[in-house]
């Protein structure tokens, strides 16, 4: 193996260790909000505020960051090491202040500000090492954040009723990533910083390939953080009707870990395929799966625990699998000056949609029970395979994984 082949295995490796390690700040507080709505008596609304609101956050800071340019004019490991610090910080005050107030969301959105200088700009640092294998490179940071983000379940599968030890757990991982990104190097993609512009964001609307790309991606996000968000709660309150009452509430956490964490595999093994099969043909058969699953997953609901952790590990894994392969189409089809730039203005987009479908759930259910809750998140896919579509029949799809669309 040749030097600049072993510096890019032992990088990629550092980035997506760090990717997980940090991005169990993510859903830290939703893994243990029915421990802290048994507890603090939370409302749905508030239950629901612990998620979105690190959503908003996300997007607050993703905005900022694109519009300064961030990604693109400071050393990316710099800007990832002190947003993981200061995430892990806001997370660990989780711990003394009080759930129920107006604390707890807030703390929530700062840890969604800084993860903005986490995920879009890890997925930059190994974007700088594709070399032929654009979706393989970003489906492994995926895949990292899709770990990082079951992490907490898992944490809290273990951890009994103290919801106190996975957050604690997630802030001590996060300052981890903190002190080993700068271990990691640049790759020799990295493209000169340009200079300050904030109309460079715009190109990711102005320009219609990456509008396609964007508007599949929007797709994608519709459906994905819901289902991250409350399978958890699917599971509980489904185990709850089959399961002795003694095993279900754990049960449902390991069920919960499993089909997030499922994605990762999904996310690697689709970044393997899109650069072999193409951009375009990949996300169109994840999105079909992916939206199968969110139609008829309901149906299974208080039914035989077996059929319905299956069918959720199947749209674990294709609900993330096409999500690295817009991020790939973003950096392929982006001026590569500006790649850090148009992937945190892509992300900024996609969370901001979350926010309707996370904040939606709850009502869902309590309209329709969880049969039928799920049933509009395939909406998204839906709407992602016609804006794929469109762009596979664009001219410029043809710098997609070399030529394979």
């Amino acid at each position: 193996m040749s030097p600049w082949a072993e510096s890019k295995a032992a990088s990629i490796a550092i980035i997506a260790s760090c990717q997980v390690a940090a991005m169990a700040l993510w859903f830290s507080a939703s893994a243990v909000v029915p421990a802290l709505a048994a507890e603090f008596h939370l409302s749905r609304f508030m239950q629901a505020a612990l998620t979105s609101s690190v959503q908003v956050g996300f997007v607050v800071g993703g905005l900022a960051s694109a519009a300064f340019g961030l990604p693109d004019r400071i050393d990316p490991r710099r800007l990832f090491a002190a947003c993981a610090f200061i995430g892990a910080a806001a997370n660990a005050l989780l711990l003394v202040v009080d759930p129920a107030s107006l604390a707890a969301p807030l703390l929530r959105g700062v840890t969604g500000i800084c993860m903005a200088g986490v995920y879009p700009v890890g997925m930059k640092l190994a974007a700088t090492w594709a070399k032929g294998d654009m979706g393989l490179m970003v489906g492994i940071l995926v895949g990292a954040l899709t770990l990082g983000s079951a992490s907490p379940h898992l944490f809290d599968a273990f951890a009994g009723l103290d919801w106190r030890v996975p957050l604690g757990v997630c802030s001590l991982t996060a300052l981890a990533a903190a002190a080993l990104i700068g271990f990691a190097g640049i790759g020799p993609n990295r493209a000169p910083s340009p200079r300050f512009d904030p109309r460079a964001a715009l190109a990711a609307w102005r320009d219609k390939p990456l509008r396609l790309a964007n508007l599949g991606y929007l797709g994608h996000m519709w459906e994905l953080y819901a289902m991250w968000a409350w399978i958890g709660a699917f599971f509980a309150a489904s185990f709850a009707l089959r399961l002795p009452a003694e095993s279900a509430p754990a049960a449902a956490k390991l069920a919960a870990f499993a089909t997030i964490a499922a994605g990762a595999l999904g996310s690697v093994g689709a970044g393997l395929l899109a650069d072999r099969l193409g951009r375009t043909t990949l996300t169109i058969a994840a999105m079909a799966v992916s939206g199968t699953c969110a139609a008829t997953i309901g149906l299974l609901f208080g039914g035989n625990p077996a059929w319905l952790v299956a069918l959720a590990l199947v749209w674990g894994v294709s609900i993330v699998a096409d999500s690295a392969q817009f991020s790939a189409a973003i950096a392929e089809l982006a001026d590569r000056s500006y790649v850090g730039t148009m992937l945190t203005v892509q992300t900024a987009l996609g969370f901001t949609l979350t926010l309707v479908t996370i904040q939606l759930m709850p009502y869902l259910v309590d309209a329709v029970g969880w049969r039928y809750a799920f049933m509009p998140l395939a909406i998204g896919p839906a709407a992602g395979i016609w804006a794929m579509a469109r762009l596979r029949a664009h001219p410029r799809s043809a710098v997609l994984a070399g030529g394979r669309r």
